[in-house]
């Protein structure tokens, strides 16, 4: 059983006469004959009852074109509802975006995506980077933005660009008189950074072992924006990649350029090597790609 099969069992049982339900339908009487006798077939007997004076439906004719009409209603919004969604003209997309991420660049790329797609549906989901990698893996979401996984396999990284961490400083240290800071100067005051397992805490614990051992940090928060507020208040300094450099400002503590070791990564989209993207996730992953640099 088949929509066409339908449609012209719909146009006879409505009409009564197999000459405008051809019409309708735009099939000669000998098509629609045989278009209806190859439905009948396929459910086990006869629909209509003809005569040379006049068409009827039988019982089960008479069952069955109420469901007709209603299987062919939602066959037709189910044709609409496809289309819309892609010619973009209504849809969802769901992104994940570590935090630095989503409060300083995201913004800036969805607005420019909401005025070429207003009637697409976008969900932001802005948490540490470890839960990127993981909601593109379980397919919570289409699209990640975040560091560049240590492991790739079965994602696809695609490269937005190279961030740096920065030292923050209290705008009254001494140091924030300097054109640039080392490590080894930054880390003679108490440090403040984000709680573990954030991607930036494990970044620097990482790249600092080997020069500076172990990193000691005397205060800790899920927050950047805490962290931020911190080091103004004059508790010590921190280290943040320089995307979230207007965060801390905003904050009232000063950003300065970190060397000994200079420590960066790229920074990009995620998705699933063996996923076929959604006309909305499509257009999203190219507008982030175009607009999404600091």
């Amino acid at each position: 059983m088949n929509p066409r099969q339908l449609r012209a069992f719909v146009a006879v049982a409505q009409t009564l006469n197999f000459a405008q339900a051809g019409e309708r339908v735009h099939l000669s009487q000998p098509a629609l004959s045989l278009t209806i006798k190859a439905l009948e077939d396929h459910l086990g007997g006869p629909l209509l009852v003809r005569s040379t004076r006049r068409v009827s439906l039988t019982p089960e004719g008479e069952t069955l074109l109420p469901l007709a009409r209603q299987l062919l209603a939602d066959w037709d919004n189910t044709e609409e509802l496809l289309r819309q969604h892609f010619t973009l003209q209504r849809g969802r997309v769901s992104v994940a975006a570590m935090p630095s991420f989503a409060s300083n660049l995201l913004p800036t790329a969805l607005q420019q995506f909401k005025h070429r797609h207003p009637s697409v549906n976008v969900a932001v989901h802005d948490v540490v980077n470890e839960q990127v990698v993981e909601m593109v893996r379980q397919r919570r979401v289409e699209l990640g933005i975040g560091f560049e996984p240590e492991s790739t396999r079965a994602l696809v990284f695609e490269p937005l660009f190279m961030d740096r961490f920065v030292a923050v400083v209290p705008r009254d240290s001494p140091l924030a008189g300097l054109p640039c800071v080392t490590w080894a100067q930054l880390l003679e005051a108490d440090f403040i950074t984000l709680q573990r397992p954030s991607a930036v805490r494990l970044l620097l614990e990482a790249d600092l072992r080997e020069r500076h051992g172990r990193l000691t940090v005397a205060f800790e928060s899920h927050q950047l924006s805490t962290v931020g507020r911190m080091v103004a208040c004059g508790l010590g300094v921190s280290a943040v990649p320089a995307l979230c450099a207007p965060q801390m400002s905003a904050s009232g503590a000063q950003c300065l350029p970190l060397e000994e070791p200079r420590i960066e990564r790229r920074i990009g989209l995620i998705r699933l090597a063996d996923h076929q993207l959604s006309s909305a996730a499509q257009a999203l992953h190219e507008v982030l790609m175009t607009t999404a640099e600091p």
